[in-house]
């Protein structure tokens, strides 16, 4: 793992405009849709990083072949007509979420059989309610140890179609998944939702994303209900907006340092639900402009806020760093459904917020944080790139902050550290 990485304060407020690279979600999205096209697409300003990274060699191995130029933000993907080439295949999907997810329901669409795999902790987490839906809908797919987890083994001869039920209090990427692979269908597809739906904005984004490749989804009762019928992805030229969960870095940064910070590529209208963490900073007292082209933050003296993240819930652990350095007590809720992500996040966050001087009260579905005396720390990431990404800002103002295993970023932002210290550099 290397040696942990110690973060420098900053002597004065950061300031600068900053472009992070492609959004994983949406750069994995386009994969899957474009993969499924007829024809080549080129997806320009994708992220290069371990999670796409995977995808693309899993596809590769599906038979779906994927050409990555400029230093892998330009990807040309040779769609195979919504068939699945090879008639077996064993897909290492190591720890990237959206990857495994969204290839079982692809694999469904195939003739023959595949394995899905990953690392240790990809093994633990949930994915017997994404088969139980595939399996309504005519696939056979399973949890290789009954479990409930991966790895997955599907024998698949196309998916036949019908109605089938989603829950939707785990991940929003099992019904994600399943809207991606069903336009190829052999008859039209009916998907309930069970419960209330965690991360709608990642939703939206995947059917934005399939009606940009030609793919259209009727939905009904507030994203209760969705009816899909038998269609083809189009191939075309597609452009991948800059990650707005890693723009929350860089917005917090100028937050706790006083500073004011520019994310150029994002607006208020972009396709991310992320770029509503900027609300979350308003809140706390910060000034936001949003612009055609870009969001700025400026920081200002901060107050705990009481607030529902379950539609940002990828940028919990960057407002639970803020949260040190506000007036009061923040209160974060309604995203129990974190604990299943890279780690359990909840758990992580109140672990390691503690060894900074915080004190923290953890519940099922999110945590209060009461600043304390601050103080030094060497921060666990549990292999988890966000809490690499968001302890790394509290080093900007607590001296002796050291992150452990920071190579971990390289699952969605290899250049985090080298585009932070760009920044201080340049205020």
């Amino acid at each position: 793992m290397g040696e942990p990485l110690e973060i420098t304060p900053v002597e004065a407020p950061l300031r600068g405009r900053v472009r992070p690279p492609g959004s994983k979600s949406i750069t994995n999205r386009a994969l899957v849709c474009a993969a499924l096209a007829d024809g080549a697409s080129t997806l320009s300003g994708a992220l290069d990083s371990d999670d796409t990274r995977v995808m693309i060699e899993s596809l590769g191995r599906l038979g779906i072949d994927v050409e990555a130029r400029d230093a892998g933000t330009t990807l040309v993907v040779h769609g195979a007509g919504g068939e699945v080439p090879a008639l077996e295949a064993e897909l290492f999907c190591a720890n990237s979420g959206t990857t495994i997810r969204f290839l079982t329901a692809l694999v469904t669409l195939g003739h023959g059989s595949f394995r899905l795999d990953g690392v240790e902790r990809m093994r633990k987490r949930p994915i017997g309610d994404l088969l139980d839906a595939l399996n309504e809908l005519g696939a056979h797919a399973m949890s290789e140890h009954g479990d409930g987890c991966p790895p997955v083994v599907v024998h698949a001869n196309g998916l036949v179609g019908g109605t089938a039920t989603v829950r939707g209090d785990i991940s929003s990427q099992f019904l994600s998944g399943i809207l991606m692979a069903t336009p190829g269908a052999q008859s039209p597809v009916e998907l309930v939702v069970d419960g209330p739906l965690v991360s709608q904005p990642y939703v939206r984004m995947t059917l934005e994303v399939m009606r940009a490749f030609g793919v259209t989804v009727d939905t009904a009762a507030e994203m209760r209900r969705f009816e899909i019928v038998p269609q083809r992805y189009l191939a075309g030229q597609y452009a991948i907006e800059p990650d707005a969960s890693a723009a929350s870095y860089f917005w917090a940064a100028a937050t706790v340092t006083g500073g004011e910070v520019t994310v150029e590529g994002l607006s208020a209208d972009s396709l991310q639900g992320d770029v509503a963490f900027v609300d979350c900073l308003e809140q706390m007292g910060c000034e936001v402009s949003r612009a055609r082209d870009s969001i700025t933050v400026v920081g200002r003296p901060l107050k705990g806020i009481d607030v529902d993240m379950n539609r940002v819930s990828d940028t919990v652990q960057t407002l639970a760093v803020v949260a040190l350095f506000a007036e009061g007590a923040t209160t974060i809720r309604n995203v129990a459904h974190i604990r299943h992500k890279e780690t359990d996040r909840i758990a992580a966050l109140a672990a390691e917020l503690r060894k900074l001087g915080a004190e923290v009260s953890e519940r099922p579905d999110g945590l209060t944080i009461q600043p304390g005396t601050l103080r030094p720390a060497t921060i666990a990431t549990y292999n988890d790139h966000r809490m690499a990404m968001s302890f790394a800002l509290a080093g900007l103002r607590i001296p002796g902050v050291r992150i452990e295993n920071p190579q971990c970023v390289e699952k969605t932002y290899p250049a985090f550290f080298n585009d932070l210290a760009r920044l201080i550099r340049e205020t």
